[in-house]
């Protein structure tokens, strides 16, 4: 990679809760930014174009031959919503892929950074996941990342490009008061003094790994120019009953828990290697508490 105060960058999706994040920290390096999504993303030093990527007109506008890197982060990313569409998650997840990566193949473009997730694993039960294990999705969500992360390898094993899909575990972090995981509705609980429903009896395992560890992760990646899967999440996994506790703890509330049953496809554990993305230098600096934490304020202050 080049020097980054002179890299031309794409992010897609780049007013959305990760993309935000990581336009700021591609700012403060000096880069030139800009942002494709369907909205315009808040800041005069960003061009922004604002498109729907599903339209190949916008594609060809977003990506031209100053194009050093592109970090693809547009994506349906909820799971319900790719079983009720899925074949709007197609189009959205896998033809804007394959439109990106083919103006990126025609233009010249050095790198190519995939968002993409560990569920692309599918159901491994209490087995560590790792980058070798096979690609057995089990919705259309992971099964529209499986295929992205196919034609990238493909584009970079034909065409030399240097392409990087980073499996994220669940990503949380301040700015996503918009969304319905776990820790925005513990946080919503929290703040209204109510009470949250659990899965289950609270036992399954998660890895949850903060935004910024996730921007510094997809930085060690880009640094490295690393080509194939790499799994950036936090490395330590949770009960839900842990995650539900440090919530306590951080906010001060109850959150007096409902117990309710298992969803379908609920997996009983995500736990996860990250040692080749720390061979990179990858190191997550927030735990559970100290992360949370930063995700409070913007909840309570809303209560003022």
């Amino acid at each position: 990679m080049g020097d980054e105060s002179r890299s031309q960058v794409l992010v897609t999706g780049g007013s959305g809760f990760i993309g935000r994040r990581l336009v700021r920290a591609l700012l403060e390096t000096g880069a030139a930014v800009t942002v494709a999504d369907k909205r315009a993303f808040p800041d005069d030093a960003v061009e922004s174009i604002a498109g729907d990527l599903c339209d190949p007109s916008v594609v060809g506008r977003v990506v031209h031959r100053e194009t050093d890197a592109i970090f693809h982060l547009a994506a349906v990313t909820r799971v319900l919503d790719s079983i009720e569409d899925p074949a709007g998650a197609y189009r959205t997840n896998v033809d804007v892929t394959a439109n990106l990566l083919e103006q990126a193949r025609q233009h010249g473009v050095g790198t190519f950074v995939l968002a993409s997730t560990n569920a692309v694993t599918g159901d491994v039960g209490w087995r560590t996941i790792t980058e070798q294990i096979p690609l057995r999705p089990l919705t259309p969500y992971a099964a529209t990342k499986a295929a992205g992360e196919m034609l990238l390898g493909s584009y970079a094993a034909c065409y030399g490009l240097t392409g990087c899909a980073l499996r994220f575990s669940s990503v949380y972090g301040p700015g996503m008061a918009g969304k319905d995981s776990l820790v925005p509705r513990l946080m919503r609980a929290a703040r209204d003094g109510k009470g949250v429903q659990i899965y289950g009896d609270g036992t399954q395992v998660r890895d949850l790994v903060h935004v910024d560890d996730i921007v510094a992760g997809i930085f060690t990646a880009w640094r490295a120019q690393f080509t194939g899967p790499l799994i950036l999440a936090a490395g330590e996994s949770v009960p839900v009953n842990d995650i539900l506790a440090a919530a306590r703890s951080v906010t001060g509330a109850d959150l007096p828990v409902e117990n309710t049953p298992l969803k379908a496809r609920e997996m009983p554990a995500v736990i996860v290697d990250i040692s080749a993305a720390r061979a990179l230098g990858y190191a997550p600096r927030h735990d559970l508490k100290s992360g949370l934490a930063t995700v409070w304020p913007e909840f309570s202050e809303d209560a003022q």
